[in-house]
């Protein structure tokens, strides 16, 4: 019978620098690219492509409600979960998750002002018991996050939510810290401010550690 993949994925702020470890951890693994699969929210099925073009190219914010934005999300997660997801995983898979069911109880539960219940039932609606094994939240401050972002330049505009005032992701980063706290057999938070190869290597090592040379 073939074992489990292992199910990561990564949560932050917008320009907290989650794409890069993403990137690193990718490059450690190297050697069994096959049993990889990467993943991005919302996207990675032709449905949730679809989707993440609507939530954040939308010019005018006022278009999408919060409820909308909500569902939108966890349609898109919901397809990603049973047509990739689930059977990558019982296939023996590793899954590396840029975003997953965090971000949706954070961005708009938390930061949206959604309820936090009604988000939790949605969530879980959206995917069962299709759970990360293990998140690691890349924490930075608000001011730093902004200036990453608003550096890339004109190649890589700000997106919908990108463009939203610093309170929103204020709100987001305190959101986030507090759901660490909850779930501390999950979550493992990061220190985003340090250089990119200490944060590689604290990552590397919590998962070699955790699941016993799975990832070796």
């Amino acid at each position: 019978m073939t074992e489990r993949g292992v199910f990561i994925s990564f949560e932050g702020v917008d320009g907290c620098g989650k794409s890069t470890q993403i990137k690193e951890l990718r490059r450690r693994l190297r050697g069994f690219q096959d049993r990889i699969l990467l993943t991005r929210e919302p996207g990675g099925t032709v449905l949730g492509e679809d989707i993440r073009k609507v939530l954040q190219r939308t010019v005018d914010t006022r278009e999408i409600t919060a409820e909308a934005e909500l569902l939108l999300f966890t349609a898109s997660r919901a397809q990603l979960v049973l047509e990739v997801l689930e059977p990558a995983l019982a296939g023996g898979k590793h899954v590396i998750a840029d975003r997953f069911l965090d971000s949706t109880t954070i961005y708009q539960g938390v930061a949206r002002g959604l309820d936090a219940a009604t988000v939790k039932t949605i969530n879980r609606f959206a995917v069962g018991t299709c759970l990360p094994d293990i998140t690691f939240l890349i924490d930075i401050e608000t001011s730093k996050s902004r200036q990453r972002m608003t550096s890339r330049g004109s190649d890589e505009p700000l997106d919908r939510i990108e463009k939203m005032p610093d309170a929103f992701f204020e709100q987001v980063r305190k959101g986030y810290l507090e759901l660490a706290a909850a779930e501390p057999d999950r979550f493992v938070v990061i220190d985003g401010r340090r250089n990119i190869g200490e944060i590689s290597e604290e990552i590397w090592t919590t998962l070699t550690d955790r699941f016993d040379g799975l990832l070796s």
